[in-house]
């Protein structure tokens, strides 16, 4: 069983197919994601497409995670320095004098309200990486084999196809598990088609 993940594929972005298999015979079958072939056609020409492995995928989430504690230790650090002058004040009395003050009172607030606010942001930065790997190992086919009778199925990642004049883009993805192969033609077409 193949299908599109999503209803409408997003405009040079991954194709994601849904694989689903089963083994019908009486004898295990392996199912390895390094068999699977993908080629799109242009013209009179065929490129390989590269088949995005849920190892690739999670090197990607680390990377995005990284670059999110980078922004989010920036972001905190700002929230901190600016409770940190936060009590100081200036003032213009009715003669028209002017000074500045301190409130400890003030300053004290101020800290404490960033550091809640900076463990409230490193929180949910956190536990979005964390769902995400999830995600990732819950849905992205990887190798298996699989037992008589057995269901196996995930997310197929591939890298985007290159752009086409017409916009229509076409390529076949080649499933092999166990001794059977499968092809699989797709088109698909240009946004809003």
């Amino acid at each position: 069983m193949v299908r599109p993940a999503s209803r409408q594929l997003q405009a040079n972005g991954r194709p994601v197919i849904v694989v689903g298999i089963n083994n019908l015979g009486k004898q295990p079958v392996d199912f390895r994601v390094g068999q699977v072939e993908a080629v799109q056609h242009v013209g009179a020409s065929d490129y390989e497409m590269q088949i995005v492995t849920y190892e690739m995928l999670v090197q990607e989430e680390k990377n995005r995670q990284v670059a999110a504690a980078i922004f989010t230790g920036l972001a905190a650090g700002a929230t901190a320095y600016s409770a940190s002058q936060a009590g100081y004040g200036h003032y213009t009395t009715p003669s028209g004098r002017t000074g500045t003050f301190y409130s400890p009172t003030a300053a004290a607030i101020a800290q404490n309200n960033a550091a809640v606010q900076n463990d409230v942001m490193i929180s949910a930065t956190v536990e979005a990486g964390q769902r995400n790997m999830a995600v990732l190992e819950q849905s992205v086919i990887k190798d298996n084999s699989l037992m008589s009778g057995e269901w196996y199925g995930g997310q197929l990642h591939l890298a985007p196809p290159t752009d086409q004049a017409s916009g229509q883009k076409t390529y076949t993805i080649v499933i092999t598990v166990g001794a059977d192969r499968h092809v699989i033609d797709v088109s698909q077409g240009p946004a809003g088609s």
